[in-house]
């Protein structure tokens, strides 16, 4: 038997922190390794990846490291014309709702008499979006990552894939690429990528953000160059937990679950729900769809080291979990999930009533599928227009206004022993 029911009261607390924990990415065994790739890059530039790409290669060259626009051509030749017009749908949705998000561009207040205080909205320069290449090909994230800069008014905007065998791209990410109006791709993956994109080289540019998903080599990379440029959150193996009551449908739930295990061996799928009867059904579902299931051992990892079915006492104990483990995916399969939305507190996106997959979100309900894993919703969003622009503040004050303000900005700066700090303001009342 794959999976069985457990109570959450019955938990031991070494279990519960097990299954918190999930696959949270441990990238201390190869951080070291990781950390030496990195540094090599920053130190000699495309000479690096090059050496590496040899093995797809062997007269490999600068030239090869970037996408052609003879390239992107030969994609479309390659790709489904429905594959296309499915990625056109999809960004239309995409762009749709990330517009929504945009800000004004500037705002002020007076704060005081003569103080006047705002800020304005400035979209980055320039960033670099990871498209990963390696068990699966995920063109969808090129949209979820290239979209939002371009709505956020990004100037330039670049991605990295790692290839194949004679350097050659997948045609599908090429295609979704340009779709997404992505200025440049570049067919280096893994550290060689991040680096590239985190310092500079001869052929890639330096950007000041990279974003999206990727291994934990990649994720280890994205730490070491962390301050040299900003990155996205943490991003480990795909979760989704399913929060159900006894309106709960057992047949959509069991492929809800079966769809989230298929991503890795490492992913997680949990179901908490208040019904014992709908926790045995489920099992039961899922246990018998386990014989005939494709990529058998992907799933068997998956379900037998992160997936759990639990069942609550009620549903305040159900909710209070769902908060704890703050999953990447929620979907609330309640009476009425508007109002148990009130209550959730942590997820990465929520995907509310029975017609609401987490799949419709991976691709074309709009929202973005680049989110928080291993509890890190609690501190962190889903990508979204916010990640590409900064928000300087700025202030005006009148003589009146600094003439407010002035015993108190002289007091406190002699009392942090900054004299000129006092001075400065002191100066403009001789």
């Amino acid at each position: 038997m794959i999976l069985r029911p457990e109570k959450i009261d019955d938990l031991a607390p070494d279990k519960l922190q097990a299954i918190m924990k999930r696959s949270m990415e441990d990238i201390s065994s190869i951080y070291e390794e990781t950390r030496r790739i990195v540094e090599d890059v920053r130190d000699n530039g495309d000479d690096v990846s090059l050496k590496h790409y040899k093995k797809h290669k062997e007269d490999i060259s600068r030239a090869d490291l970037e996408v052609t626009r003879e390239e992107i051509e030969e994609a479309y030749r390659q790709v489904d014309s429905k594959v296309v017009d499915c990625l056109k749908e999809a960004s239309e949705n995409i762009i749709k709702f990330h517009k929504a998000q945009l800000e004004r561009e500037m705002w002020s207040i007076e704060v005081t008499d003569g103080v006047l205080a705002g800020r304005i909205t400035r979209a980055m320069d320039i960033v670099g979006c990871y498209i990963p290449g390696g068990r699966a090909v995920y063109p969808s994230s090129i949209l979820m990552t290239v979209l939002p800069a371009r709505v956020a008014g990004v100037e330039e905007v670049v991605a990295v894939t790692p290839p194949g065998k004679g350097m050659v791209a997948n045609p599908v990410t090429l295609v979704a690429a340009d779709v997404a109006k992505c200025d440049r791709i570049f067919k280096v993956g893994g550290p060689w990528g991040i680096a590239s994109l985190a310092y500079g080289t001869e052929t890639m540019p330096k950007v000041d953000k990279i974003v999206g998903p990727g291994n934990k080599y990649v994720t280890a990379a994205k730490m070491v160059v962390y301050g040299q440029v900003n990155i996205d959150s943490p991003a480990g193996p795909s979760e989704a937990l399913i929060l159900a009551d006894e309106t709960g449908d057992t047949e959509l739930i069991v492929v809800d679950f079966l769809s989230q295990a298929e991503h890795d061996p490492d992913s997680a799928a949990v179901l908490v729900t208040t019904s014992e009867k709908l926790a045995e059904d489920v099992c039961n579902g899922i246990n018998r769809e386990f014989e005939s299931l494709p990529r058998k051992e992907i799933f068997e990892s998956s379900l037998k080291k992160h997936s759990y079915v639990l069942i609550a006492r009620d549903m305040e104990q159900a909710i209070d979990f769902t908060n704890e483990y703050a999953a990447e995916h929620l979907q609330v399969l309640t009476r009425d999930p508007f109002i148990t939305l009130n209550k959730i507190k942590h997820a990465g996106s929520i995907f509310l009533g029975p017609y609401a997959p987490v799949p419709v979100g991976d691709y074309a309900s709009g929202t973005n599928h680049v989110l928080p894993t291993g509890q890190c919703a609690r501190m962190f969003s889903g990508l979204s227009v916010d990640d590409f622009i900064k928000k300087p503040t700025f202030q005006y004050l009148s003589k009146e206004g600094l003439s407010g303000l002035k015993d108190v900005v002289v007091t406190l700066a002699e009392a942090e022993g900054l004299p000129m700090h006092a001075k400065a303001v002191k100066a403009r009342f001789k």
